[in-house]
């Protein structure tokens, strides 16, 4: 089938579905559904490029202006809004993606090292942990932005060689790549939501740059010889993160650090009421750690069955 075949043969079920929910559900092709197609996709060709003769589409949209609407199918971006109407102003993620977070789980569950491999990873965590507080002592701000940045990688290197490892073996992954890569983007919204909040010095950003690149390498290689060792050591990580945010909300409380406004991206993100403030956000922030640490001590025993 030609290239222009496909495409008319795609259209029409992309137009209907995007354009009837905005979420990309429709009847699909041949009964498969498409879902939850992301607006992007949309915008990463110009359809009048010069594979296309400099064609336009048919009844293309045009803005005020004129001007044409590049879109990858010829579909113009469906116009994401808020349940009030009101405009979806992130890119970073979408309506879907929020969610309301479970602040029930017990934050001061701690693993009890019970073999070797348990004592080396608290261990290893321990020692990390000096220099940090030596650091930033109570910096909370600057101290929440570096950890957020080496918390992200992990589920990142993990889902990609669960993904790797999915593929070579012909088989599936009983749902951990989606979960780790999950765990990910999530760490990477806390970022976005700091960083709202403020901005890293540049010494700040030379210390993420080197941190994060010796600590994507030395996790990279501890989860190709051990996964059991690299989740327990992101289970003792995250029970940390967990200490950290503990502190920040008690100098929040103590009233040593100002309790501001919540950006709007948490707001959105965590589907907080419009008054939440700062510690708000910290209080659900420390709650997604919370679940990561569980996911990760769980990991540790549960998935190396898988591998």
């Amino acid at each position: 089938m030609s290239s222009r075949s496909i495409y008319r043969t795609l259209r029409p079920v992309l137009s209907s579905s995007v354009l009837s929910s905005g979420l990309g559900t429709g009847h699909g092709i041949n009964g498969h559904v498409i879902s939850h197609l992301p607006t992007i996709r949309f915008l990463s060709s110009d359809t009048s490029s010069s594979a296309t003769g400099n064609r336009l589409p048919e009844n293309p949209v045009r803005t005020a202006d004129g001007k044409v609407i590049s879109t990858y199918w010829g579909i113009p971006p469906t116009k994401i809004t808020k349940p009030d109407g009101s405009a979806w102003k992130w890119n970073c993620f979408q309506p879907w993606d929020s969610y309301k977070p479970d602040v029930s789980i017990d934050v001061t569950k701690h693993h009890k090292p019970a073999n070797f491999t348990d004592k080396f990873a608290y261990w290893t965590v321990q020692s990390l942990k000096i220099p940090v507080q030596l650091f930033f002592q109570r910096k909370h701000m600057c101290h929440a932005m570096l950890l957020e940045t080496v918390a992200a990688v992990p589920g990142m290197v993990g889902g990609m060689l669960l993904h790797l490892k999915s593929l070579r073996r012909f088989e599936h992954s009983g749902g951990w790549i989606k979960a780790l890569l999950e765990e990910a983007e999530n760490e990477r919204m806390h970022l976005m939501t700091f960083i709202e909040l403020s901005q890293p010095k540049w010494y700040e950003r030379a210390i993420v740059f080197a941190v994060q690149g010796v600590f994507f390498n030395a996790y990279f290689l501890s989860y190709v010889v051990s996964p059991k060792l690299a989740h327990r050591i992101t289970g003792y990580l995250e029970e940390e993160a967990v200490n950290s945010y503990t502190e920040f909300l008690n100098d929040i409380d103590a009233g040593k650090f100002e309790n501001s406004p919540a950006p709007a991206i948490a707001i959105d993100y965590w589907r907080l009421p419009k008054d939440a403030t700062l510690r708000d956000v910290v209080f659900v922030i420390r709650a997604d750690e919370a679940h990561h640490r569980d996911i990760n001590h769980y990991a540790s025993v549960k998935l190396y069955v898988y591998l």
